[in-house]
């Protein structure tokens, strides 16, 4: 159980899910900073438009007024001058509001593909904690199961059962034909003549492992 617990494939793909998240967070950082900056370039295009427009107001209100020829003269050239700003200003703006429609459209994409991952993730997160409630239950059930075999056990043999496999990790094991079911690994032929000559309630272990071996009854 512990071992299914350590290679459950939603561990691994929680790693995967969370590194994809990141990345479109990252994009869509990427793409907000970009949108902002152009939305401030058209804020700044506006306003000096607004400036434009106003001045070229005043100057209109001026020549309406009346006054000298040089003036008329300067305030003529100053409308035109200011005519061809405007146009020269309305045109970079609307170039840069496309631009900015279609970073608005790259930040809604990326914001769809964070919600996406986001959803990701947390479907493999519900898949993990479902396979660790199962793995729990089991574990409890288990736990209980060896409470009540260890109970018609023998204290010392479980002591040594518990020794053996702190040290190797696997306390005992069936012995099938000449091979230890613990390490796997055939006993030769005297260990093997000595396994079969020891008495049924003799504690016979693997000369390779030292699991104890658990033998068939004749």
């Amino acid at each position: 159980m512990a071992h299914r617990r350590r290679t459950l494939p939603e561990l691994e793909q929680i790693g995967e899910a969370e590194r994809e998240l990141q990345a479109k967070r990252d994009e869509l950082v990427t793409a907000q900073t970009a949108f902002s900056d152009l939305d401030r370039e058209v804020r700044r295009l506006e306003n000096e438009v607004d400036q434009v427009r106003k001045r070229e107001q005043r100057d209109r209100e001026l020549m309406a007024s009346g006054g000298p020829a040089k003036q008329q003269e300067d305030l003529e050239h100053e409308l035109q001058t200011l005519t061809r700003r405007q146009g020269v200003l309305e045109d970079e703006q609307l170039e840069i509001m496309e631009q900015r429609e279609a970073l608005e459209t790259n930040v809604t994409k990326s914001r769809e593909a964070v919600t996406e991952a986001e959803g990701k993730l947390e479907e493999i997160q519900a898949r993990r904690d479902e396979a660790l409630a199962e793995f729990d239950a089991a574990e409890q059930r288990y736990r209980q199961e060896r409470e009540l075999i260890v109970k018609s056990v023998p204290a010392e043999l479980v002591k040594i059962y518990e020794r053996v496999r702190e040290q190797r990790g696997v306390g005992a094991g069936l012995l099938q034909g000449a091979r230890c079911g613990a390490c796997r690994i055939e006993l030769d032929r005297s260990a093997l003549n000595e396994v079969r000559e020891a008495a049924e309630d003799d504690v016979v272990r693997c000369e390779e492992c030292g699991a104890i071996l658990v033998r068939e009854k004749r």
